[in-house]
């Protein structure tokens, strides 16, 4: 089984993007194969500074890493180290259909609102497709939000498969069900879209201010709580294991308690739950050349991988006119 799935260099990583996505590709990555690249080719359609892209590519790295994703058991590298995924894209986008295109979400949502969709998000979906049928990927672990754009690479590679035989696998996707809805600090979905986000190597005192600073209702100490579709409950029990989660939930339905309590606890968890991430950032950081030996060997076997199968493309419609 091979698994792939990119992230976005749109900004530094936030707890919506750890919990939501990240902790899940670290656990995946003891599959036969895992894939995880730094999607800067996306990431063009909305970071225009060079600098900030540069900087934010080379945060990821180190974040993802830092993390816990294992350069011995995962494949790690940037998107735009392997040219073989640009070409086999313009090759998706000759048997894709403008209307295919239209109903994706992403482009709908940005017209439904009256922003101008510039051709990258518009084809956004055709390049996530070349992403995950370069590296013959069999799982993509995606959140509800996702699964549209494996459905267009799904019906991609059987459109090319019925027209030129079998090249592309054609991959499933993995629903991450313990992927976590993460409440932001005004309790929408954290996001950066929505400014209300705690970012996971944030200065510990600047993410302490961010948390005393979230929302709550105005309920008086004394009133009991039910825990269930509380934010603040919500953003600890990320935190906490299952017996602190339990004497949590007790105390909100007893009541007689400040939700300054609660956030204290919360700052308090959460910084000692990523400490041991905080330490090897800093390592990695003391030894730059080691990021770019590993994002480099990455990128060198994604293109192996990549340039099989663009292989097989070139050679089923014709764009390799000589005889293998």
């Amino acid at each position: 089984m091979r698994v792939l799935s990119g992230i976005q260099p749109t900004g530094r990583f936030h707890w919506g993007n750890y919990f939501g996505a990240i902790r899940q590709y670290i656990a995946l990555q003891h599959a036969d194969e895992a894939y995880y690249f730094i999607a800067n080719l996306h990431a063009l359609t909305t970071v225009r500074d060079r600098e900030v892209l540069r900087r934010n590519t080379q945060d990821a790295a180190l974040d993802l890493l830092a993390l816990g994703l294992d350069p011995a058991k995962a494949t790690l590298f940037v998107q735009s180290d392997v040219p073989e995924v640009s070409e086999l894209c313009w090759v998706l986008m000759t048997i894709t259909s403008q209307g295919r295109l239209e109903r994706c979400h992403a482009f709908k949502e940005k017209k439904s609102k009256g922003i101008a969709a510039d051709m990258g998000l518009y084809t956004y979906p055709v390049l996530m497709a070349a992403d995950i049928l370069a590296y013959d990927s069999n799982v993509v672990p995606v959140g509800e939000d996702q699964v549209q754009h494996i459905e267009v690479a799904r019906d991609l590679a059987k459109a090319f498969n019925h027209r030129y035989g079998e090249v592309f696998v054609v991959p499933e996707a993995k629903v991450m069900p313990d992927a976590a809805r993460v409440p932001g600090t005004n309790g929408e979905k954290m996001s950066k879209s929505y400014n209300n986000t705690i970012e996971v190597f944030e200065e510990v005192k600047a993410a302490r201010k961010k948390i005393m600073r979230i929302e709550t209702d105005s309920r008086p100490m004394e009133q009991p709580k039910e825990p269930e579709g509380d934010h603040l409950y919500q953003l600890c029990s990320l935190f906490v294991d299952d017996a602190k989660r339990q004497t949590l939930a007790t105390r909100y339905r007893t009541g007689g308690f400040g939700y300054g309590e609660i956030k204290k606890l919360l700052a308090d968890e959460a910084e000692a739950f990523f400490a041991p991430a905080r330490e090897r950032r800093r390592e990695l950081e003391s030894h730059p050349d080691r990021v770019i030996e590993i994002l480099t060997d990455g990128a060198g076997r994604a293109r192996r991988k990549a340039r099989q199968v663009l292989d097989r493309v070139q050679q089923a419609c014709g764009l390799a006119y000589t005889n293998p």
